[in-house]
C-alpha cells in the first residue's frame, strides 16, 4: 500500500493543467498498489490530484481543514469538492470552526504526517500565507518524506 499526499496551488494556469495531469498519472503508475491519496480537496491542485487517484483505481481520503470549508470555494470548485467528498472512503474534518490560515496549515501538516510520499504541484515560490504549498513542502522534507514536485518550466501562476 502506498499513501500519497498532495499539496499545491489553488490557482493553476490553464496552460499547466495537461502537464500536471500527465505528470500525476506517471507518478501514480509507478507506485505500488493499492494506492491511497490524501487531499484537502481544495480547488486546483488538490482536486486534480483527487481525480487522478480515483482514475488510477486508488482510494481517496479527505482531510478537511475546518467546518464550513466549502464556503471558501467558488461555485464550480464547490461542486467538484462535494463530488470528490462523496467519493472519499475516509473523511477527517479538523477541529476548526471556520476556514483560516491556521486550519490550512494544520491540514497540510496532517496530510504530510499521514502520507508515505508527498506530491507538490508547486512553482517553487514561497507560501503566500500560513499553510501554503511551500510550508507543506518544508514540513514534509523536515519529516523525511520524499517530495515529487510537479510544475511546468516557464509557467508562472497568477
Amino acid at each position: 500500500m502506498t499513501i500519497i499526499g498532495v499539496t499545491g496551488h489553488q490557482s493553476i494556469p490553464e496552460v499547466a493543467r495537461q502537464y500536471i495531469t500527465d505528470s500525476l498519472q506517471q507518478i501514480l503508475s509507478q507506485q505500488p498498489a493499492p494506492l491511497i491519496g490524501v487531499s484537502s480537496l481544495a480547488a486546483g491542485a488538490d482536486q486534480l490530484f483527487a481525480y487522478a487517484i480515483l482514475t488510477a483505481g486508488g482510494d481517496l481520503h479527505a482531510v478537511i481543514p475546518s467546518k464550513h470549508y466549502e464556503e471558501t470555494l467558488s461555485e464550480v470548485d464547490r461542486a467538484s469538492y462535494f463530488n470528490l467528498r462523496n467519493r472519499a472512503t475516509e473523511i477527517r474534518i479538523l477541529d476548526y470552526e471556520a476556514p483560516s490560515e491556521e486550519a490550512f496549515d494544520a491540514a497540510g501538516r496532517t496530510i504530510t504526517e499521514l502520507c508515505d510520499i508527498m506530491i507538490a504541484i508547486w512553482d517553487g515560490e514561497a507560501a503566500r500565507g500560513q499553510g501554503g504549498t511551500g510550508d507543506a513542502v518544508e514540513h514534509a522534507r523536515r519529516n523525511g518524506k520524499p517530495v515529487h514536485i510537479i510544475w511546468p518550466a516557464g509557467v508562472t501562476r497568477d
